[in-house]
């Protein structure tokens, strides 16, 4: 089969598509053949070693972190799933490889793909989907009838982030570029500010929940609009010391982020706020609520571009300009 590889760590965007034999599966995994991958920034990050100290993995690597597709084998401990099932994935962190025309994944990373998405479409959303439902389930906590914040809500992570927050009971804020407001607000935004005309932290106060898409120089200012025992999520700052603890890292790496993230939380304390770090994991649990959710919503997933497999370096470099209006697609 072909897959798309990375040889070394690099700032170049580039990968090889290589012949590598299908991969066999364990008693738990399933073989999926593979019909569309999401192309991420987290893709980006793995190309060019930003999160190794997260998650470092051994080259020859095949990339790509979510997929669509149709089941070809089960294992025989395999009991929810069978041969024909279309379905979806956000792989595990530690086993990613979604360029490729195959892939072997644990039973318990997977869920049925939503019957009202296509796979383009369908592939556009574990990633972005279960990073918004970690973040406001397992880290915010996030209650009915309070106030969320997400700067730069108009991409992928807003087109999945902002209806299943809504669907939480939250009130949804989020800032982008004028083209973007329409659809935004069709698909469940309370409020939005145009950032060319108006500065989010003189227009907010008093917000409950902010969901960080900017990075560590705007956390100040985010934190700024929180009211006191707020809470901050990041999906793009620093990894701190509570990271570490809530993903079992070794205590070199706790002592390290504790490190890395203490300005952060020392920020954050001071008006007695709290501040997260987030890194997806696999969960095919909480991707299952989240099939539902589209299905009984009838969310779709916003989608900027698709590209064909053997273009998949022309799709890495899209994701990496910053500029796509939702999720960049290679199609099998």
């Amino acid at each position: 089969m072909k897959a798309a590889q990375m040889q070394k760590y690099s700032k170049g965007i580039q990968v090889e598509i290589n012949n590598v034999e299908i991969p066999e599966i364990d008693n738990n995994e399933v073989l999926v053949k593979v019909k569309a991958a999401g192309v991420n920034p987290l893709d980006i990050l793995i190309l060019n070693g930003s999160v190794r100290m997260i998650a470092d993995y051994e080259f020859p690597l095949t990339l790509g972190n979510e997929l669509s597709g149709v089941i070809e084998a089960v294992g025989k401990d395999v009991v929810d799933f069978q041969v024909g099932d279309k379905i979806y994935s956000r792989l595990p962190v530690n086993k990613i490889g979604a360029f490729a025309e195959y892939v072997a994944v644990k039973d318990d990373a997977i869920a049925k793909m939503p019957e009202n998405l296509s796979f383009i479409e369908a592939a556009a959303v574990p990633l972005t989907a279960l990073t918004a439902y970690q973040a406001l389930k397992d880290l915010l906590h996030v209650q009915p009838n309070t106030k969320l914040f997400i700067p730069g809500g108009t991409g992928g992570f807003g087109a999945m982030a902002i209806p299943i927050a809504k669907s939480m009971g939250l009130y949804v804020i989020t800032s982008g570029s004028e083209r973007g407001r329409s659809r935004t607000l069709s698909i469940g935004a309370g409020q939005y500010i145009n950032y060319k005309e108006e500065n989010y932290a003189e227009v907010l106060s008093n917000i409950d929940y902010v969901i960080d898409t900017l990075g560590t120089t705007e956390i100040k200012t985010e934190l700024g609009i929180l009211k006191p025992h707020g809470k901050l999520v990041s999906l793009k700052a620093t990894p701190n010391y509570r990271f570490a603890v809530e993903n079992n890292l070794p205590m070199w790496k706790r002592m390290l982020f504790g490190l890395a993230g203490a300005r952060l939380d020392r920020l954050a304390a001071k008006d007695k706020k709290e501040y997260h770090f987030l890194f997806v994991q696999a969960n095919g649990r909480q991707l299952q609520e989240i099939t539902s959710l589209i299905e009984n919503e009838d969310i779709t997933a916003s989608i900027d571009s698709t590209y064909k497999f053997v273009d998949i370096n022309q799709a890495l470099h899209k994701v990496s300009t910053g500029h796509s209006q939702g999720k960049v697609i290679v199609t099998f």
